[in-house]
């Protein structure tokens, strides 16, 4: 079976506690929709326990979110346009969970860059915003990816033959439809961390 689950943001709390809750067993595929760091209390303790996790649950796919992309954009130029942004999007949360931007660890960066931009299995392509509709896979663009909103959302059918499962634009309740699947419901923000069984929609929640 195979476990998806949304966007974290340093909310480590109730990521330990619906790990406790999924019935995850050696077989099952656990899928992480990326933004695991910025706005919430512990971004360094999200990322210690999602690779401690990987050590014990081999079958785990992580994804990369817009806010793992900011962070690193920033990490290798250092540049002041990369940080704009990145200070918009909550970056301070994170650099104040490690410290400083020096003392992030070189585990945590190589972690950072290996997550993947999507991640296709059983008929279901997950990332984190969502696809260009019409667009064939091999054409998407990695900022539609990671960054598009409303454009996919509302269309029909955005990518043939595949079910998307999204994170990345918070709703108050799982967005289940028969061509997608949004499982961002606002942690961070008052809301809850989202896990979806998807084979028979069993819903896992904590509130954030």
């Amino acid at each position: 079976m195979i476990y998806a689950i949304g966007d974290i943001h340093g909310c480590k709390g109730p990521l330990e506690k619906i790990l406790n809750k999924i019935p995850l067993k050696e077989e099952d595929t656990l899928v992480f929709h990326g933004d695991y760091i910025d706005r919430g209390p512990d971004s360094k303790g999200v990322i210690d326990l999602l690779m401690n996790l990987s050590l014990s649950h081999p079958n785990t796919i992580f994804l990369k979110g817009n806010h793992e992309w900011m962070f690193h954009e920033f990490y290798v130029n250092r540049d002041q346009k990369s940080w704009k942004l990145w200070e918009h999007n909550g970056a301070k949360r994170t650099i104040e969970s490690y410290g400083d931007i020096d003392s992030i660890p070189k585990s945590h960066i190589e972690f950072i860059e290996k997550t993947k931009i999507y991640h296709i299995q059983d008929g279901y392509f997950f990332v984190h915003a969502g696809v260009k509709p019409g667009i064939s896979i091999e054409k998407q663009k990695t900022e539609d990816l990671l960054w598009i909103r409303d454009e996919f959302i509302y269309s029909n059918k955005p990518l043939k033959n595949f079910i998307i499962v999204f994170g990345h634009t918070p709703m108050e309740h799982l967005f289940i439809k028969d061509d997608k699947i949004g499982i961002d419901t606002g942690c961070v923000y008052g809301g809850h961390l989202s896990c979806i069984r998807l084979r028979d929609k069993k819903e896992f929640q904590e509130r954030c």
